[in-house]
């Protein structure tokens, strides 16, 4: 156990270290003349990462460097699409799609002799004025990060580095300096809101947790990381780059509400986040900063894992505390709320991860700080995880209230192969979608719920002119319905019904009158479903029908897909003036439907190819292998 004392001296001695971790640090004192930082999250680990790792401590102790240059496994940088990534400081040159074979021309050129190796720094670092500092990319300069503050730049697996930006100093304040009552008035102050997707302002859920029942025996505080929508890594990315920066929240929460006992349910299909949530335990208990008599003031506050199977329901509150339990996890009614009656039937609050990893900070700087962020209603600043059709794949933290436009254009770079911008789905399947038309909408929780879509956790699918907008309602639908607890009717059954319509749109055998039955049936299931699930499942139909309507009468009175994504509704055909005769197509057709016909066009030596339609199956195989292009579908 450290004291207070031996925490700070911890931040003293490794704070000179990490200044070096800056672009144009180069008199910071460090025992290292280099930090060399790889991303060890999830994405980068899946391409190759570790193997990188190796070769560089090969190298860096061929060269006999091993005392002047420190290798760094990191969390995610966020550039996901550019991974494996290394970044070399103090220069903050920035490698991407790094391999292991690269390293030793890296060390030899760059480590060794001072020229870092151009032709493998990302593009946009690579100026005719020379390097470039990171943040000076089109991807970064726009970002404000305050959750992610030390994801890509400490090492998730050592609490100094963490103590060293800072950690755990915002916990000694407020069990030094600060009553619970002025905790929950900061975070009140501050503005913050849920990042889980309701938004429900979080000093408001804590101060209901302290008041309803300020006499229990027990208090609980919980985190929810079983984020589950598709496309969505955002709070996986924090548990895998900064780790005690969920602990040393949830310690605050506990502090404020009267807990002694927190539990963090993270889905198991997240090894490497729930290997560092252990460690970072751990070394927490270790410290003395979770446990009993946290910095000798008589706070004890210990957290617990639960691994949860991969249910999307338990990320709505009631069922998560219902599977921390050890029973099926199921929504409970409400009344009564979590803040009265939640797990254990304890007063309980729970958040998510991002929502907790603002808290230290907001603590340190003040709540005018964070509130000076944003928008009027939706302050501070959001994660999105950005991904689909879209050049810049990755992680995102800008300021509340940034447009669309600018998130899509700017950050992200834009729609690759020149295609238009049709759409973007934020907030999963409990989400809706975009259309161009609202561009360049501010994103904060109430403009998205004005036109139909949500926040929710943060993912934002980005979609161009080839996504059929029917099809993606079915996707969502789809994955709403595997994932109905089915406790409820209205979610059990309605939603299976939704999705059996819109099946029937997407081959061609619905009417007009089907599609007011769909969109009557998404407002009672709306109404009447039991939990946020069934609840906000209709949201991709409704924003959907109600943006692109043409697409949905299309399918249904023309009996076709505007997008040419519908199978049932396709028909590939080939242009006997375009059709060279060269016969690939014929040979890569899976079920032989392409023969080649009588006719030869002018100037052509071979006859072209007929495809017979009654026995094509639609795989598109023969227009990814027509090389004239002469094959179209529609």
């Amino acid at each position: 156990m450290k004291s207070l004392q031996e925490i700070q001296a911890i931040r003293e001695a490794m704070h000179p270290e990490l200044e070096l971790r800056h672009e144009g640090s180069q008199e910071a004192s460090s025992k290292y003349e280099k930090h060399v930082l790889i991303c060890g999250g999830t994405g980068c680990t899946s391409s190759g990462s570790a193997a990188i790792e190796a070769a560089l401590h090969t190298e860096i102790d061929k060269a006999g460097l091993h005392d002047k240059v420190q290798v760094v496994k990191t969390g995610c940088f966020g550039l996901c699409a550019l991974g494996p990534i290394m970044i070399v400081y103090p220069e903050g040159t920035f490698y991407s799609r790094i391999k292991a074979e690269d390293i030793p021309k890296v060390v030899e050129s760059h480590i060794v002799n001072g020229e870092p190796v151009k032709e493998l720094l990302y593009e946009e670092t690579v100026t005719d004025a020379g390097i470039e500092s990171l943040n000076e990319t089109s991807f970064y300069k726009k970002q404000h990060r305050v959750a992610l503050r030390n994801c890509g730049n400490i090492n998730p697996e050592c609490i100094d580095e963490y103590i060293g930006k800072d950690g755990y100093k915002a916990l000694a304040k407020v069990l030094k300096e600060m009553t619970p009552e002025e905790v929950i008035k900061t975070v009140l102050d501050s503005g913050l809101r849920g990042r889980g997707g309701g938004g429900f302002p979080t000093g408001r859920k804590w101060q209901l947790a302290r008041d309803i029942v300020p006499d229990a025996d027990q208090k609980y505080v919980c985190c929810n990381a079983d984020e589950g929508d598709p496309g969505a890594f955002m709070d996986r990315s924090v548990l895998e780059g900064d780790p005690h920066v969920v602990l040393e929240a949830m310690a605050i929460a506990g502090y404020a509400i009267g807990a002694t006992q927190g539990y963090i349910y993270v889905r198991a299909e997240y090894p490497i986040a729930v290997e560092r949530l252990r460690i970072a335990i751990g070394q927490a208990r270790e410290y003395g900063v979770l446990g009993k008599n946290i910095f000798g003031t008589g706070f004890d506050f210990d957290i617990d894992l639960r691994l949860g199977a991969g249910a999307f329901v338990c990320g709505e509150e009631t069922a998560l505390m219902t599977s921390i339990e050890g029973n099926r996890g199921e929504p409970r009614p409400r009344p009564p709320f979590p803040a009265e009656k939640g797990l254990y039937q304890k007063p309980t609050i729970l958040n998510n991860v991002e929502t907790y990893a603002n808290i230290p900070q907001i603590i340190l700087n003040g709540a005018e700080w964070f509130a000076s962020m944003g928008t009027e209603k939706s302050k501070g600043t959001k994660v999105f995880a950005l991904g689909g059709k879209i050049k810049n794949t990755g992680l995102v933290e800008v300021p509340m209230g940034t447009t669309l436009r600018e998130v899509v254009e700017e950050i992200g770079g834009g729609i690759p192969n020149g295609k238009k911008f049709k759409a973007a789905q934020t907030g999963g399947p409990s989400g809706g979608c975009i259309s161009a038309e609202n561009f360049d909408i501010p994103i904060d929780y109430d403009n998205l719920i004005s036109i139909g879509s949500m926040m929710g956790s943060g993912g934002l699918i980005v979609m161009d002119e080839d996504n059929c907008m029917v099809d993606i309602a079915k996707f969502f639908l789809e994955f709403t319905v595997d994932e109905s607890c089915g406790k409820c009717t209205p979610c059990r059954i309605g939603t299976k019904r939704m999705y059996e319509m819109l099946d029937k749109i997407t081959k061609g055998k619905a009417t007009l009158e089907d599609l007011d039955k769909l969109e009557e049936l998404c407002y009672y299931i709306k109404a009447n479903s039991l939990c946020g699930l069934g609840q906000t499942a209709p949201n991709p139909v409704l924003s959907t029908l109600k943006n692109f309507r043409n697409e949905y009468e299309a399918h249904v009175v023309d009996k076709k897909c505007p997008a040419g994504v519908c199978k049932d509704l396709l028909m590939f055909s080939i242009d006997p003036e375009k059709c060279v005769g060269c016969g690939l197509c014929a040979k890569n057709c899976p079920v032989g439907a392409i023969s080649q016909g009588d006719y030869t066009a002018p100037g052509k030596k071979r006859a072209a190819y007929v495809i017979d339609t009654t026995k094509c199956v639609k795989c598109g195989a023969c227009m990814d292998n027509c090389r004239p292009k002469a094959i179209s579908k529609g």
